[in-house]
C-alpha cells in the first residue's frame, strides 16, 4: 500500500486543535467546494520561504469556494519551536489567512501520508483527492519561482476541468517523525513521481 493519498481516494476524517480555540473536523469545510489541506510547521526554511506565495493563493480562492487548513504534524521534541504555544505566537504575528491546526499525535499526518513540509492536498466537492505535491516549484525562494501547480490545479477544478497534473513531489523538509531521527521518513513513503 502506498504510504501517500492516492488520486481519487477520500479525504481522510481528523479532529484537531487550532490556533484559533477551536477543534475542526473535515465536516466543517462541509460548505466549500474545494478543500485544501496542507501539512506545515513553523520553523522550516520551504515553508518560511514560500508562506507569502500561499497566503496569495488563498486570498485568490478563499472568495471562489476554497477552504484551507494548514495543519502541523511535526515533533516538538525534535523541534522545540513547533509546538503548539509557537504554532499561536506565529499565528498572532503572520495573520496568515488559514485554519492552522496541531496534529499532536501525528496520526493524520499518517493518514494523509504527508511527505514534507510544505505538502499540498485539494480535494473536489466530494472530497476526492484531485491534486497531491508541491505549491511552487521554489518553495524555498517563492518570488524566483516560475510555476504554480496549486494555483493552477485550484483553477482546473473549480472550472470543472480534471487536474491537469494531479501529482507533484512536494519541495521541503520531511515531517518530523516522533522518536525518529530528523531525517528519518517512513520506509514506505518515497517520492510520488
Amino acid at each position: 500500500m502506498a504510504f501517500t493519498l492516492k488520486i481519487g481516494e477520500k479525504a481522510p476524517n481528523f479532529e484537531l486543535p487550532a490556533t484559533d480555540g477551536k477543534t475542526y473536523s473535515l465536516a466543517d469545510f462541509d460548505d466549500a467546494e474545494v478543500l485544501v489541506v496542507f501539512f506545515t510547521c513553523n520553523h522550516c526554511p520551504f515553508v518560511v520561504g514560500s508562506d507569502e506565495a500561499t497566503r496569495a493563493t488563498v486570498e485568490r480562492f478563499k472568495d471562489r469556494g476554497v477552504a484551507f487548513i494548514g495543519i502541523n504534524s511535526n515533533s516538538e521534541r525534535t523541534y522545540l519551536v513547533d509546538d503548539f504555544a509557537h504554532m499561536v505566537k506565529r499565528m498572532k504575528e503572520q495573520r496568515f489567512p488559514w485554519v492552522y491546526a496541531r496534529d499532536q499525535s501525528q496520526a493524520t499526518a499518517r493518514a494523509y501520508g504527508a511527505l514534507r513540509t510544505p505538502h499540498f492536498f485539494v480535494f473536489d466537492r466530494d472530497r476526492k483527492l484531485v491534486y497531491t505535491g508541491r505549491a511552487v516549484d521554489n518553495p524555498r525562494d517563492a518570488d524566483s519561482s516560475t510555476v504554480n501547480d496549486l494555483d493552477r490545479a485550484l483553477e482546473e477544478v473549480l472550472a470543472g476541468k480534471p487536474v491537469s497534473t494531479p501529482v507533484t513531489n512536494p519541495i521541503g523538509c520531511n515531517v518530523k517523525w516522533d522518536g525518529k531521527p530528523p531525517h528519518w521518513m517512513p520506509p514506505e513513503a518515497c517520492d510520488l513521481v
